[in-house]
């Protein structure tokens, strides 16, 4: 199988199934000991990723998938050029890898932020007139909320647009702010129709984590929220039929607004983080397993359940403190954990990850107040 990006459940997904990977890595990830894989510089140029592959020689292919949304595109090409099962559609494909082609291919029903790109020769003025005085800029394609930063004046303006090339006419897009919570649906879109789906609800935005918050999600409990369940339900199959993908596992995420949902982006890939752990240990359904099976191009067997769990899990990527020191006993001092691992000394991952956690609770709303709890004790250095 061949694998863009490397993640450590999905490699132990491939084992349990018998599938060798090979990795296409972009510096500095490290694969597991014993693994073959090939370096690249960009993970977003096909035409180096098919050169790798290639290049490799390798027999009997299986497959190809990806562990993150950079690697989207480039899985679909290599399918289409290998004739391998899966997502072959580059074009299609492009609608969940660029921000603007996305917004504007959506229903007209479906609420959204309104969205351009930018190039060199528009004002900050220009931008504060089509979308208010507030406004985002970020990547086209996305990039974890990296290099994206809200903007309230020329100033930052400038300096946000110093974090790219300014070299082209689709590298940026500007969006209008839509302050409000965020949810997330993490689901399984099958045959054109919504198969399986989860929600969970973010403690602090992505935003807010990449400048220096701790990232933290739960799984949300469907009894407790059924309207928000059926509002998600209906914008995820809404704008999934908008968008027309191919059978995938996607994540969705959209704003909490009074007025409903706010659609915010839509990629067709594992979720990021922890999330399909967190779905396994509350629902019994494994993504990374459902992920593999569309790439041999199976059908998906496994019972895909989303009624009431029993418990209900949720992770944080835990942070360096700001002022103390924390070790990995500190915590479980003070809080009960399924799963903790912290090593303070490691170089600082994805939002400045040096370990990660997960917790559960029968009740969700205790569970979201635990994690809190967690939160505040990480930032605080255990004050």
């Amino acid at each position: 199988m061949i694998v863009i990006g490397h993640r450590d459940g999905l490699d132990q997904a491939l084992q349990r199934r018998g599938l060798e990977p090979f990795y296409i890595v972009q510096a500095p990830v490290n694969t597991p000991a014993g693994r073959r894989f090939r370096r690249v510089i960009d993970m977003e140029n096909a035409q180096e990723i098919l050169r790798a592959v290639l290049s490799a020689r390798l027999d009997d292919v299986a497959g190809v998938l990806t562990v993150h949304e950079m690697g989207v595109f480039g899985a679909a090409y290599v399918r289409q050029q290998m004739d391998l099962p899966g997502n072959t559609d580059s074009a299609a494909t492009l609608c969940f890898r660029d921000k603007y082609l996305q917004k504007s291919k959506l229903p007209p029903q479906i609420k959204r932020a309104r969205c351009q790109y930018v190039s060199g020769d528009i004002s900050f003025a220009d931008l504060a007139g089509d979308l208010g005085d507030t406004f985002v800029i970020k990547p086209a394609t996305g990039a974890g909320a990296l290099r994206t930063n809200i903007i309230r004046s020329p100033e930052e303006y400038a300096r946000a647009l110093k974090l790219f090339s300014g070299q082209s006419d689709v590298e940026i897009v500007a969006e209008s702010f839509i302050d409000a919570s965020e949810v997330y649906i993490d689901g399984i879109w099958q045959s054109g129709d919504l198969r399986w789906s989860s929600i969970s609800r973010n403690h602090i935005s992505p935003l807010s984590a990449v400048q220096g918050g701790v990232l933290a999600a739960h799984v949300l409990d469907r009894r407790r929220h059924s309207a928000l369940f059926q509002q998600a339900e209906t914008l995820a199959r809404q704008a999934l039929t908008g968008l027309n993908p191919p059978d995938c596992v996607f994540h969705l995420e959209a704003f909490t607004e009074e007025s409903g949902l706010t659609f915010r982006e839509c990629a067709i890939r594992l979720p990021g983080a922890l999330s399909p752990q967190v779905n396994k240990l509350t629902f019994g359904v494994d993504l990374f397993d459902v992920e593999i099976s569309l790439a041999l191009g199976e059908e998906v067997t496994e019972k895909l359940d989303s009624s009431a769990p029993d418990r209900f899990y949720g992770y944080l990527l835990l942070r360096r403190p700001k002022g103390g020191n924390l070790t990995q006993k500190d915590f479980e001092r003070n809080f009960l954990f399924d799963e903790i691992q912290y090593s303070p000394d490691a170089p600082a991952g994805p939002y400045g990850r040096v370990g990660q956690a997960i917790v559960s609770d029968p009740d969700e709303l205790k569970l979201h107040q635990t994690m809190d709890d967690i939160v505040r004790f990480n930032e605080a250095g255990g004050a």
